[in-house]
């Protein structure tokens, strides 16, 4: 997608066949910006992502601090809101989405340890109207 005035659901679609996405949290102490690699899911304007490492994670730590934060997804940067997602369908259907595109998860099957403990994240993708 080349311009602002693309779809975002459709830019979004497409993004979501990518491996990683790179979130960049501002540190809760030093202040300065920190990225790391991650595995994601999309539904909807929301990107999901689970911490293995739960409430341990920096970057988990960083966003609980200031939940503003950039996602870039291949050559695409988008702002968003973080936070920890409370709601069980929602946190459900995230387990499911990223057990299933990167551990072959299938409706019926159990979900692996990762699947089941890991901390869900999830984030809100921002759009600018102009």
């Amino acid at each position: 997608m080349k311009n602002k005035n693309d779809d975002p659901a459709k830019l979004l679609s497409q993004l979501s066949k990518e491996d990683y996405c790179y979130l960049t949290t501002t540190g809760r102490k030093s202040g300065l910006p920190r990225e790391i690699e991650i595995w994601f899911g999309i539904n909807g304007n929301s990107l999901y992502l689970l911490s293995g490492g739960g409430d341990t994670s920096d970057w988990v730590k960083n966003l609980r601090a200031n939940p503003k934060v950039t996602v870039r997804i291949a050559k695409h940067t988008f702002n968003g809101i973080a936070r920890i997602v409370n709601e069980e369908k929602e946190e459900m259907t995230a387990r499911y989405m990223l057990a299933g595109k990167y551990q072959g998860w299938k409706e019926g099957k159990p979900l692996s340890d990762w699947g089941r403990t890991a901390l869900v994240v999830g984030i809100e993708l921002l759009f600018s109207k102009d």
